[in-house]
């Protein structure tokens, strides 16, 4: 389908979206095909790969089942170095830190008497290290939040060196939504405890938090591993190495008796988005053990060689995380049969759409740079996969200009509206809401800046290398207004989310599907097409603190 005459190249290279689509382009967004869609997401959510876990069998045969269709579509291997061999695959080396939840304690020691606090109910660990010790007075810092362009910093007045830090989780409400989610990242809010002399840390969590994410299912999950990627010279780049636990409700009741605030005041400043900030009259002694081992598990990418001499070196990235949660073995949480966390929207939807948006680019001539489709892996462990190709990328970071993530698009409902996050940060905003407009779809803000959903999956990877990014979600209204879709979003979210139910025996609607996949695709292209790459906005809080002066906030050098 490549080889076509030079003029009718030029028509399809240059059409813009404010221009009538091209009939060639008419015909690849026709070729998206819902029975595609279908059946990538029931192979990929099969019983047979056990949930997708990373590093295991499992997701191995998913990973080769993607780099099978990449060669199918005709597409060039990127999983090493493009250009320099002929696999798929890029090997993700992990270390995976499973808790010893019998050897690891948090006790506190109050006016001459020990509290001992209990595993499961009272807190949790995700140990990082295998053997973490800190005894020392206990600290209350807020959020744990310096943010000087805001006059903000929870740590003013508090000498925290030595001690153990508690903070609660998230950040202030009062911040603008950039901020708010930029300061929510643990690994942040770690570092700058670290940076203070902290030895120890433990979040809190609020009600607010109990209400989209309760204790209850933190704690079936918590006897997951946890992993990080390994750099070349085979550190792990775990978000924290301080000995952490996290407390529940129950736990910070204990943790705060006899504080100058009560809890209820704490939380109460916690959500006007001014918590306060002392010394707890508690000691705490935390003790936390784990064991890690080794592991591999790769990314799969591809590209489509673009067609323009100068352009075809800069890179338009379409990414999915591939991975899900795997498998609980019979007997956990009383459970007496193996479950599967099969993930069919999470996210072997994300997947099978760009599968399928794949197939639509090799129904045209070759756009004008080049396309790199990504399938990462470790997305479930804390974006492992997209985090080691960010820092480890197969073709040159700074060529890459641009990156739309999929992950987890529910076709609960026939699509109405879809919520771009990241796109008001730069001018993909404008691409987003025209390519929308050709296809009759709306564009929501942020139902849920709280959630700060910006920095939770794998496109932040790519925005902290400065490479303006979006994440596109299903919106709350439907197109069929008998539809309660906000209702049906939310009892999905509390039901379904990370649980055995996400298979393909659910309602899907594929059609809504194909209009997302059709989105995703006139988004890229023109990315693809444009003469100059998307530019950070000015004065953008991620623009400013990750951009690449001189290459993306004021164009290609």
């Amino acid at each position: 389908m490549r080889h076509v005459r030079t003029s009718l190249l030029i028509a399809v290279c240059g059409f813009v979206l404010s221009e009538a689509l091209p009939a060639q382009v008419e015909e690849a967004l026709a070729a998206i095909r819902p029975q595609a869609i279908r059946a990538h997401m029931r192979f990929l959510s099969d019983d047979l790969l056990e949930g997708r876990g990373t590093a295991t069998r499992g997701y191995d045969i998913a990973a080769r089942y993607v780099a099978a269709r990449f060669e199918e579509l005709g597409l060039e291997p990127a999983g090493i170095p493009a250009g320099t061999g002929q696999s798929y695959l890029q090997p993700v080396p992990m270390l995976q830190m499973t808790t010893v939840e019998a050897e690891c304690s948090l006790t506190l020691l109050r006016d001459g008497r020990e509290i001992e606090l209990e595993y499961g109910p009272d807190y949790l660990v995700r140990s990082a290290v295998e053997e973490g010790n800190a005894s020392a007075p206990v600290v209350f810092a807020g959020f744990g939040v310096t943010a000087p362009e805001l006059g903000y910093d929870d740590y003013a007045g508090l000498d925290v060196r030595g001690k153990i830090v508690a903070i609660l989780l998230g950040s202030p409400s009062t911040f603008p939504s950039d901020q708010r989610a930029y300061y929510s990242d643990r690994a942040v809010q770690a570092r700058n405890a670290a940076a203070r002399g902290a030895v120890g840390l433990l979040g809190i969590y609020t009600p607010e938090r109990e209400r989209r994410f309760s204790w209850e299912a933190a704690r079936r999950h918590s006897h997951r591993p946890s992993s990080s990627w390994v750099d070349e010279a085979g550190k792990p780049q775990f978000s924290t190495l301080l000995p952490a636990a996290a407390l529940s409700l129950k736990g910070a009741k204990e943790l705060f008796a006899g504080a100058p605030s009560t809890l209820e005041e704490i939380y109460a400043a916690g959500e006007a988005g001014r918590p306060p900030a002392f010394e707890l009259p508690v000691r705490a002694r935390l003790r936390t053990t784990g064991r890690g081992k080794r592991a591999e598990s790769p990314n799969v990418a591809a590209v489509l060689r673009g067609s323009d001499p100068k352009l075809r070196e800069e890179y338009v990235v379409l990414s999915a995380h591939l991975d899900h949660v795997g498998m609980e073995p019979a007997g956990t949480e009383g459970d007496t049969v193996d479950a599967v966390y099969n993930g069919a929207y999470d996210n072997a939807s994300g997947i099978a759409v760009m599968l399928e948006v794949a197939n639509a680019f090799t129904r045209l001539p070759a756009p004008r740079r080049s396309v790199l489709f990504l399938a990462v892996t470790g997305e479930e462990e804390g974006l492992n996969g997209s985090e080691y190709f960010a820092h480890y990328p197969t073709v040159p970071i700074d060529r890459i200009v641009a990156n739309t993530n999929l992950d987890m698009f529910l076709m609960l409902y026939p699509l109405r509206d879809v919520i771009a996050f990241g796109a008001e940060h730069s001018s993909l905003d404008r691409v987003v809401r025209e390519a929308a407009g050709r296809l009759g779809i709306e564009v929501s803000p942020d139902p849920f800046p709280e959630q700060v959903l910006f920095i939770r999956s794998d496109h932040y990877a790519f925005v902290k290398q400065g490479v303006p990014a979006i994440f596109l979600s299903v919106g709350l209204k439907s197109a069929d207004p008998e539809v309660d879709s906000k209702a049906l979003w939310e009892k999905w979210m509390q039901e379904v989310y990370h649980k055995p139910g996400d298979d393909m025996s659910q309602a899907i609607d594929f059609g809504s599907g194909v209009q997302f996949a059709k989105l995703n695709f006139l988004i890229s292209y023109q990315v693809a097409q444009d003469e100059k790459p998307p530019a950070w906005n000015p004065g953008d809080f991620f623009g400013d603190l990750f951009g690449r002066p001189g290459v993306l906030r004021s164009g290609r050098p």
